[in-house]
């Protein structure tokens, strides 16, 4: 694994503000387009570099949404982000696009909501388990193939650059 560059690191920093700027545009409650970022960033740069933007473009937009699961519950949902958009870039470089597309949106979308359902029926909340995975389910599994979508078109315009 290469080191991140100062230039890398420069464009880590964008793509946070990008995450940010697409933490506002919501499609239900904290769900929103702020991963978008993250999965372009575990392509054109680096898988780790994508899941640095992932886990902090999530916590960006859980600030912005009043971190409605509350902050632990967010911490786990931004390290799950991480290791989707890692895993994302790193299948992707191993030329396995079409399963990396299909391993990040059940990470991102069944996967990581189902541990959060749990985690959170686990620790007593009232609304968990079951509840929270129904209602959140078509509007997170939406904004994950979109975000995932999004970056694998928009890539490769940007790889002729060298980041």
């Amino acid at each position: 694994m290469s080191k991140i560059n100062s230039r890398q690191l420069a464009y880590m920093g964008l793509f946070i503000a990008l995450s940010f700027v697409g933490a506002q545009i919501k499609i239900q409650g904290s769900v929103a387009f702020d991963s978008m970022p993250a999965f372009l960033v575990a392509l054109i740069i680096s898988p780790v570099a994508g899941g640095i933007v992932g886990i902090l473009g999530h916590m960006l937009t859980a600030v912005t949404s009043g971190f409605p699961l509350t902050l632990p519950i967010h911490m786990v949902v931004g390290v799950l982000m991480g290791i989707t958009c890692y895993l994302f870039g790193y299948l992707s470089k191993k030329g396995k696009k079409y399963i990396a597309v299909i391993v990040a949106f059940l990470l991102n979308g069944p996967i990581s909501l189902g541990v959060s359902a749990y985690i959170m029926y686990a620790l007593g909340y009232e609304f968990a388990g079951v509840a929270l995975f129904s209602f959140l389910i078509v509007p997170l599994s939406i904004a994950a193939i979109l975000n995932i979508v999004i970056a694998v078109v928009v890539e490769p315009f940007l790889i002729r650059k060298k980041y």
